[in-house]
């Protein structure tokens, strides 16, 4: 542990952000797989906006990164569609 004021600051910044970071990346997680579940086309299409969504807001936040974001995108949409 460090002994000056600025640095246990950012020790506590740093705790603070982790975790609103993995809740953020564990509710994202809990909405693909509820949509990956989901039975019909016609529910996984609605939700699908939704869920996109929350995968661009992680990526805004810096919790993941933009090919791993358009990666998951992409093969959640291709699962939907093959729903069908």
């Amino acid at each position: 542990m460090a002994n000056h004021k600025a640095t246990k600051k950012d020790v506590r910044q740093a705790s603070k952000r982790r975790d609103r970071n993995r809740y953020y990346g564990k509710t994202t997680r809990n909405a693909i797989r509820n949509l990956k579940a989901l039975g019909t086309n016609k529910e996984a299409t609605e939700k699908l906006p939704d869920v996109v969504s929350q995968i661009d807001k992680l990526v805004k936040r810096g919790v993941i990164h933009k090919n791993k974001a358009s990666n998951l995108k992409s093969s959640l949409t291709k699962k939907v569609k093959a729903m069908a």
